[in-house]
Parts: structure tokens; C-alpha cells; sequence
């Protein structure tokens, strides 16, 4: 009995082979004499088995991994540990791939908050609590997100000429590629829009790689189309903040409150009026 146990512990063989050679090298050893010969040639016996243990290619699994790897077959999983993949893993760079949406505001390095407005305008803010820079970034594929305005609605957009607007649905011109660069900085780039490089026939010198458009903003807290864009530049460098206490009262206040919402949207009405007098005049 102890002999089967020792063998059970070593590694819960399961391949008829296997099996057969142990019943072999059992019977050999019941019919030889007792006594010191005979069990020396026990001893033979189980180090022969033992040793043929030893080979990798039938023990899948290790002994302290056994009984896990018995309960996932049971549960109709892979029963092989080494087929299972890390869910973090190289994906944790996009954990929030298919989950809520990261509300962030987008510092720029120019020192402007991006906003996007109700009517479809884009621009940059100076001030600390607007509520038209609070964001909602979307994952809609590895790599790639949606920005959409929490207050506005409005989706991030950039069109075939590289100017940046604001859509009230979601298309291919909302998808931007998120990319991590120095110092936590991020970059935007349109994914259906870039500069092709030259064709080889073409006089000029070609270039290594095409040009991606960037989301930017300016000194002046104006975006610049996207072709005239660098990842390099400041204007182009984003730093995603996460929301101050204020910010979170004014999203409960704007979800909640029908009269704040309404606050809201007027005093944006009246601002576009003013903007649209002062424009007009000058």
C-alpha cells in the first residue's frame, strides 16, 4: 500500500504504459523469494520506476498544481495551466479596454484645458473649473479611443483637413490613437487621417514614414489642423488630470439638478452670443 501511495505522490501517472510497466515490475518482485534478495529487488524495482518518472514529457502538470488543474477541467476550463494568459499581462496598458469611461481633463503643455463646446467648437481654457473640459475617454479599440464631452455631448473629431470639430455622433473621424510618451504626456492622433509619405518617382527626398495628424493647441488656446502638427511639440502634449472635487460636484449637480442644467446651457447661450457680437464687430 505504501508503494502505491509513494507512487501516487510522484506525480498521479495516468498513461496505460506507464501503469503496465509498474504491475510488470510489481509482480516480478511478489514472486521473487523473501528475505534481503527480495527486497533488494523491491528497492531496484521502485528506483527503476522512479527514474522513469523523472522524463517531463508525461508530467504536464507539477504535483502542487495538480489539484488546480483538476478543479479547472471540472469547470470545463483548459486544464494545462501553462495554455492560461495573464489577464494583466502586456493588455494592462489598456485595462479600461470595455469598461467605463476615464473622465479626465487634457492639460495641454501650452497650459490649456481642451474643451469641447455644445456647437461644435474646440478650443482651449485657461481656467481650472470649466465644464466643458471635463472628458469621458472611451477605449473602442487597443490603442485607439473616443473623447467625448461630458457637458457638451459632443464627440472629439477631425476632419480630411485636419481641423478639429466637434460631432454630435460618434464615426471613424472620432477614433484617435492614445499613445504614452515622456514625463506621462499623451498624444492624439487621428487615426483614419495622415500624410502619406512621397511616392519613390517624386523629385523630393522620401520621407522615412508618414506623418501622423495630432490633436493640438496653441499658445493661444486655438487647435492647429493636424498635418501642421509634431508629436515633439508642446502643442501637441496632453496630460490626462483626473477630476478635482469641484469637478465631481459640478457632473452630480449637471446629472441630477434640471435647473442647474439649464444654468448651464444658458449662460453657454449667452457666452456664443457674446463671442458671436464681438467676432462680427471686429
Amino acid at each position: 500500500m505504501s508503494f502505491l501511495v509513494l507512487i501516487d505522490d510522484f506525480g498521479h501517472a495516468n498513461k496505460k504504459e506507464r501503469w503496465r510497466q509498474i504491475k510488470l515490475g510489481w509482480a516480478k518482485a511478489a514472486a521473487s523469494s523473501t528475505g534481503l534478495f527480495g527486497h533488494a529487488t523491491m528497492v531496484i524495482v521502485l528506483l527503476w520506476v522512479l527514474l522513469g518518472f523523472l522524463d517531463p514529457s508525461w508530467q504536464e502538470v507539477s504535483p502542487t498544481l495538480a489539484p488546480m488543474a483538476r478543479e479547472q477541467c471540472v469547470r470545463g476550463q483548459a486544464c494545462d495551466p501553462r495554455h492560461k494568459r495573464d489577464a494583466g499581462g502586456r493588455g494592462g496598458v489598456y485595462e479600461h479596454l470595455g469598461g467605463a469611461p476615464r473622465r479626465r481633463k487634457l492639460y495641454c503643455a501650452t497650459k490649456y484645458h481642451l474643451q469641447i463646446h455644445p456647437n461644435g467648437r474646440i478650443d482651449g481654457s485657461l481656467e481650472e473649473n470649466s465644464p466643458f473640459s471635463i472628458l469621458e475617454i472611451t477605449a473602442v479599440d487597443v490603442g485607439v479611443v473616443a473623447i467625448k464631452g461630458l457637458f457638451s455631448g459632443r464627440y472629439l473629431a477631425m476632419n480630411k483637413k485636419g481641423r478639429l470639430y466637434a460631432s454630435d455622433v460618434f464615426k471613424p473621424e472620432c477614433e484617435f490613437v492614445e499613445r504614452i510618451h515622456e514625463l506621462g504626456y499623451n498624444t492624439y492622433a487621428s487615426r483614419h487621417y495622415r500624410t502619406a509619405p512621397p511616392s519613390p518617382r517624386s523629385n523630393r527626398r522620401r520621407a522615412s514614414a508618414e506623418r501622423l495628424w495630432y490633436v493640438s493647441i496653441n499658445g493661444k488656446g486655438r487647435p492647429r489642423r493636424g498635418f501642421k502638427t509634431r508629436r515633439t511639440e508642446k502643442a501637441s502634449l496632453f496630460l490626462p488630470r483626473v477630476l478635482a472635487n469641484k469637478d465631481h460636484e459640478m457632473v452630480h449637480l449637471f446629472h441630477t439638478s434640471h435647473l442647474y442644467r439649464e444654468k448651464v446651457l444658458k449662460a453657454i447661450g449667452q457666452a456664443e452670443r457674446r463671442r458671436q457680437k464681438h467676432s462680427t464687430s471686429g
